[in-house]
């Protein structure tokens, strides 16, 4: 950044552009870390659960997926609030991509980004979503288009038999000291693990 007193309000474009610069950058522990715990208190407080997963039972129950199975008939009303959280993420998503987002390559160790290019993520470091996985190109192929039906499958069972996801678990269920949750997180971890050093260069070597 570079700001040169010649004007007047040069001191506050200077503030400004410093205030910019921080919300660009990762935010510490101690500022997100404070966040997430006001959240989960005003959460408790209001007698609610934050979970992603939940706002797809809404979506099938709403698609009349109730008749079909029990699973799916419960008192949706009660889970609208959920969905707003979804609508929230894909404004506040389409919101940081678009205005505050940088153009920095994402700072990923040397060594994952060798190690990924090995197994042909080219642009590992450069984009959220590898264009080897998600671009059309992709997708378009047997083994893109049966990546993707199979990862969905697992996601919408693993989140129906942990009865949460990473989101409900981790934050909403840690939060209450909820032994499940702690077995789930646990075996979040235990299948990232062996989804990175065993099944992705199976998939991809």
């Amino acid at each position: 950044m570079f700001c040169t007193p010649t004007l007047p309000s040069t001191p506050y474009i200077c503030k400004n552009l410093e205030f910019m610069e921080a919300i660009l950058q990762p935010w510490p522990w101690y500022i997100s870390g404070p966040l997430i715990t006001l959240t989960m208190l005003l959460l408790i407080y209001f007698g609610k659960n934050f979970g992603m997963s939940s706002n797809l039972e809404s979506l099938c129950s709403m698609g009349g997926a109730g008749k079909f199975s029990e699973y799916f008939k419960f008192d949706r009303k009660a889970q609208n609030w959920n969905l707003v959280v979804v609508l929230g993420a894909i404004i506040g998503g389409l919101f940081a991509t678009q205005f505050l987002s940088g153009n920095s390559t994402i700072a990923l160790n040397p060594n994952t980004v060798k190690d990924l290019g090995e197994l042909g993520f080219l642009s590992a470091g450069e984009s959220l979503l590898p264009p080897e996985l998600y671009s059309w190109e992709h997708v378009a192929t047997l083994k893109g288009f049966g990546i993707l039906i199979i990862a969905g499958f697992l996601v919408g069972f693993g989140t129906r038999y942990a009865g949460g996801c990473t989101s409900g678990h981790a934050i909403t269920g840690l939060s209450n000291l909820q032994l499940p949750s702690l077995v789930a997180v646990i075996g979040f971890f235990i299948g990232g693990l062996t989804m990175t050093y065993f099944l992705l260069p199976l998939i991809f070597g």
